[in-house]
Formats: structure tokens, sequence, C-alpha cells
């Protein structure tokens, strides 16, 4: 198996870093376009290879800007992670990076299909839901080989946020004790957390915290991004790096995982030509299967409202759609 993960930064070398780590990958390959910079991240995550006992080789190249064989190091990639583009500000939506983002996500795509044509595509730049869309429409690949991580990432922050409200509570629940998920848009305004099916150790999590806690974890949630964007003063990187390592992992070990992902709809959920986030299984093909959830009520509403605000979101998109 090997693994191509574009852009250097925090999100990217933190994939790279999990997957040599978890050492189910033969070759990850990090490139940015800055010079040195995967370089030398690549090298430092190869001096711990001992300390942490794995045989994954990591490197790095640089691939400027209208360089056409930049990407040849990457050549036959089975997966493509794409972490690139300008991470958010404090004050920032993920919405506000669509101009400049869409460009830098759509060269890209074009370049690692050159040289990894049967590659399956893992994308983190932001807007995450439009790339995503974007990625699929202007490289007309099927689409289970395009898959957005955002589900994963907004799912784990609601265990986070519902852990923490089960201990003020006065049970002692950490991450690992809860099953949460979030579907929608990968948005502080769009994510939907399902109430409905969350779980403290299989026992709905409504036997547990009262409707204002309970509505204090899911706000929490939405917007987690922008909470840690605010301490941080740029975007968040170790939980999505992780959260797009687990989607590597799951494809890799064609391990049939259920996640929550962004997919392209073709009818499911009553929805057409759409990139959002709704449960999949991954395995060895990328997303081999759409499960559907009833949708009730407000989470029904909310869903309805989180598609609404995406295809608005990829209206936006102009001439950067072929």
């Amino acid at each position: 198996m090997k693994v191509t993960v574009v852009g250097a930064g925090n999100v990217g070398a933190t994939v790279a870093n999990v997957l040599a780590a978890k050492n189910f990958c033969s070759e990850v390959v990090l490139i940015d376009i800055k010079e040195g910079l995967s370089e030398g991240k690549a090298m430092d995550i190869m001096q711990t290879a001992h300390i942490l006992n794995f045989d994954t080789t990591v490197t790095g190249a640089t691939a400027a800007i209208g360089d056409e064989n930049g990407y040849a190091p990457t050549a036959g990639s089975d997966v493509v992670v794409i972490t690139s583009g300008i991470p958010r500000k404090p004050g920032m939506s993920r919405e506000d990076l669509i101009g400049t983002n869409s460009k830098i996500v759509g060269g890209v795509v074009d370049q690692a299909l050159k040289y990894s044509p049967n590659a399956i595509f893992i994308i983190i730049s932001n807007p995450m839901d439009a790339m995503t869309y974007l990625t699929i429409k202007n490289s007309k690949l099927p689409r289970n080989r395009v898959i957005g991580q955002g589900g994963m990432l907004d799912s784990s922050r609601f265990r986070y946020f519902l852990s923490k409200a089960l201990q003020k509570a006065g049970y002692p629940a950490t991450p690992t004790d809860i099953d949460g998920t979030v579907i929608g848009g990968h948005s502080d305004k769009t994510m939907v957390p399902l109430v409905s099916l969350a779980t403290y150790r299989g026992i709905p999590i409504t036997n547990f915290l009262d409707d204002a806690a309970i509505t204090d974890a899911v706000e929490q949630t939405k917007v987690g991004g922008a909470t840690l964007t605010k301490l941080l003063g740029t975007s968040a990187w170790y939980a999505p790096g992780a959260a797009a390592a687990a989607m590597v992992e799951a494809i890799a070990l064609d391990a049939k995982k259920l996640m929550p992902c962004c997919v392209y709809l073709d009818g499911e959920y009553g929805e057409k030509d759409l990139c959002i986030g709704v449960p999949v299984i991954l395995g060895k093909d990328g997303m081999e299967k759409i499960v559907e959830v009833k949708l009730e009520g407000a989470e029904k509403d909310k869903f309805a409202e989180s598609v609404a605000a995406a295809r608005d979101t990829n209206s936006k998109l102009g001439d950067a759609l072929k």
C-alpha cells in the first residue's frame, strides 16, 4: 500500500506520522510546494522509526507550481490524501476559503491523477464538502473513489463533548465509551449530530443527560473547529490528521468499516448531485456502500437544511467546475 499525502502542513504531516506509526503502509510520500518542507518532515518522522518500531518508508518531495514532473515520486499511489490549501484563521468560516482552495485542490487532483490513475482520493481541504464535489465532478472519477473527511472528525468531537457532559453529570465516561455519529455538512452551521443514535456503553445518552446538557454538547461539537482555531490561531491538526489516517487504514486493510464520510449522493436520502456526510462502509474499493439512516423530526429537518446549505456553497464554485 502506497499513500501520498499532498500538503506538508500541520494536518498533512500528522496524517503521514499516524500512517507511519500504524505500520500498515509500505510507503508514504509527503509532497508540498515549499522546498524542503516535506523532505524535512519526512526525515523527522523516519527518525522515530526505531523508537516507535515501524517499517513504513516515509519520503518527502517538492512539487513547485508549474513543475509537471513534481508528482513523479507519487506514482502508483493507492490512496491520495489532499490537505493542501490555506487553513482557517480566527473569525473565518470554512466557506471563506472556497475561492483560493478550489484552484489549489483542482490543480493537485489533476497532477496526482497523471501518476496514480487508479488512486482513491480522500479530501480534507476546506470547505471540504464543496472540494469533494469539485473533485468528483472535474475528475470524472467513480464516486466510490472520492471521499471527503469530515464526519469522522466531527463524530470524534461529538463523542468528546458527550463524554465531558457525562463526567460533569457524575459518570466516569471517556470518548471511547461513547458511540455518536455526525452527518450533514462539515460546517459550523450544517453539522447534524444524531442524538437519537448516541449511546454510552450501549445505553441511549438520553438516559444520563438532560436536554440542556445534550444541547450544549451538540452546539460545542458544531463549533469545535472554530473553538480550536480561536485557541490555536489556525485550524486544528491532530484530530483531522488521525481521522484521515483511520479512513486510509479502513481502505488499506479492506476493513469494511462503518464511518461517516462525505460522499456523492445519487438518490440516497432522496438527494442527487451532491456531496455530503452520511454513514458509509469503507473498504479496498473506497466507499463501498452508503448506509441510509431513517431520519425523523428535528434531525430530518436539520439534514434538509444542511443539504440546502451545501448546494448553496457548491453554487459558488463558479469557473472552478470544468
